[in-house]
């Protein structure tokens, strides 16, 4: 196995920005890339996570059976546009038979840190919490703990040891459909004992005004971490999930330095209101490739499908700093 180098992707999936449209960030023209119906045991393919893997693209998908069970199949691509999922769920391997066992898995994040790729989601132990688990070759998966105690979503890892340290994301919830939640941190010497939390930032109004929760796997940059994230606006009709981006300090990343007022992607389109749960756009992964600043996010529509959208890190920092609430 050789691992690309993250910082440089040339092959990234790429769309230009549509002629006339004055966008940060705008969507693929195709979405959504993956369809509820994939492979034949889906009822829904959403909230998923892609990473480089081989000079190609591997990923974890968040596949709801039509059981209406929620567990993470595995998938590759060739240009992370077009993917190959396993009818199956990863079978997880794990030295204790508590863990084992699970009420259900669900939005993956995936990672490359040091020498493996690192995979988080929301594990059903007793209640939502974060599971914490590992792959060298997406061949064989490795659960190695529950990190935090229920009831916790959104565990996100930073890609690399800040000051010696493994840190996450996190959201402290509760038991079902949370009507709040904001953002902290937390650390690790070993990805098995957390601790060190850290509050990183709380809601706001309008789009932002009910629940927030990190995104995809930050992205390190000269002036701070770039974090998207999701925020929640309850309406009459429900939650509404939109997304926005902050940035992180470099080497306190619980300090706050920009942070978008307005969203930056809402559910507008069709897939992305209409479905399972409608209005729903939920980013979950991030690809960089840092010589042409262009990133392709991954995001779930209406937790039913999943699809892309694009945008430039410089073009995104100028807007961060002229629309931000911090």
């Amino acid at each position: 196995m050789t691992h690309q180098n993250p910082s440089a992707l040339p092959n990234i999936p790429w769309e230009d920005r549509p002629t006339g449209s004055s966008e940060v960030i705008w969507r693929y023209s195709a979405n959504p890339i993956i369809p509820r119906n994939l492979i034949p045991s889906s009822n829904s393919i959403f909230n998923s996570a892609a990473v480089p893997f081989n000079g190609k693209f591997a990923g974890v998908f968040r596949c709801d059976n039509k059981k209406r069970e929620m567990n993470l199949n595995r998938g590759f691509s060739d240009d992370g546009i077009n993917w190959k999922l396993d009818n199956d769920p990863i079978e997880w391997l794990s030295d204790d038979p508590e863990i084992g066992r699970y009420q259900y898995r669900y939005d993956p994040r995936v990672v490359w840190i040091e020498d493996r790729y690192w995979v988080t989601w929301c594990n059903g132990y007793h209640g939502p919490t974060i599971g914490v688990g590992y792959t060298y070759d997406f061949e064989k998966f490795h659960f190695l703990e529950n990190a935090l105690l229920p009831f916790n979503r959104n565990g996100v890892l930073f890609p690399r040891k800040i000051n010696g340290k493994f840190v996450m994301l996190n959201r402290p919830s509760d038991n079902g459909h949370t009507p709040f939640g904001d953002i902290y941190l937390s650390q690790s010497p070993d990805m098995m004992y957390w601790g060190e939390h850290r509050f990183v930032m709380g809601t706001k109004g309008g789009w932002q005004s009910t629940k927030i929760g990190a995104g995809p796997i930050p992205i390190e940059t000269p002036d701070g971490w770039l974090m998207f994230y999701h925020g929640v606006l309850t309406s009459c009709n429900g939650f509404i999930y939109s997304f926005g981006a902050a940035l992180l300090d470099l080497d306190q990343p619980w300090k706050v330095i920009y942070r978008s007022d307005p969203y930056l992607l809402s559910p507008q389109t069709l897939y992305e209101c209409v479905g399972d749960v409608p209005n729903v756009a939920f980013p979950c992964a991030a690809l960089y490739d840092e010589p042409t600043g262009r990133i392709t996010i991954y995001y779930g529509g209406a937790d039913t499908v999943t699809a892309l959208a694009f945008c430039k890190m410089d073009e995104l920092q100028d807007w961060l700093k002229q629309n931000s609430m911090v």
